[in-house]
């Protein structure tokens, strides 16, 4: 049984998918959750839920990360925990990547979780708590055709996720990396069913993930008893990255 006191926690990308899940995983055990998206429509699907926070930003912009900010400060003091979670595809071969392409998913999946940390860091920083979880993907260790700039931004995000974890220990801050495999949202809902197969060929529990299975993982991650893991990648992928 993990005990939790009443905590603030912001996740992004959190009106759909892993996103939501989380959101609703860490509502559903005493968390004031600031769930962020960056459309006001978006957010309606968890504006009754219970302990959840819609909030309108986008991560890519400092200026609405400044807004967010201070709305959390004016209403709960600051954030204990913090979910870098959204992110956005672009995909492309190289040679037909367009510079702005390679620019906003940059800006969504790599400089946007830079400019929120930095921002909610310095409270983590003077409380001496604080976790931080950055959701990575089997793609930033792996690569994946067409994905250059995905694969970029996500390995990225790992390496800062392990980079920040020595700077910050010593303020009793973790700083950990969850790379999902392949989970069942509306990112995967395209794939033809060959694309599938040939995925599932790779997975040895022969099946596709679900947002839970990531939103448990962060709950424990949260939890006090999870507090001497930092700077870990977890990979929930169903066994894909052995092979």
């Amino acid at each position: 049984m993990l005990n939790f006191t009443t905590k603030t926690a912001i996740v992004t990308g959190g009106s759909r998918g892993i996103g939501k899940e989380i959101s609703e995983i860490l509502a559903s055990n005493n968390y004031n959750v600031i769930a962020v998206a960056t459309s006001e429509q978006s957010l309606d699907s968890i504006r009754d839920i219970k302990n959840i926070h819609p909030f309108c930003c986008d991560i890519s912009d400092k200026q609405s990360i400044e807004k967010l900010y201070n709305y959390i400060s004016d209403t709960f003091g600051y954030a204990d925990v913090l979910i870098n979670n959204a992110g956005i595809h672009m995909d492309n071969i190289l040679l037909r990547m367009k510079s702005e392409e390679w620019t906003k998913v940059m800006d969504v999946n790599l400089n946007g979780p830079f400019h929120l940390t930095k921002a909610v860091l310095k409270d983590m920083v003077k409380n001496k708590c604080g976790r931080i979880i950055n959701i990575s993907s089997i793609s930033g260790t792996d690569g994946n055709k067409g994905q250059g700039n995905y694969a970029a931004s996500k390995g990225g995000l790992l390496a800062l996720t392990k980079s920040l974890a020595k700077e910050v220990g010593r303020r009793n801050i973790t700083v950990n990396c969850i790379a999902p495999g392949l989970i069942e949202t509306d990112m995967t809902a395209h794939l033809s069913d060959t694309v599938k197969k040939g995925y599932l060929d790779r997975i040895p529990l022969k099946r596709l993930g679900k947002p839970k299975d990531i939103g448990q993982m962060i709950l424990f991650l949260c939890s006090n008893e999870a507090s001497y893991i930092t700077g870990q990648t977890f990979y929930i992928d169903g066994g894909m990255s052995l092979n």
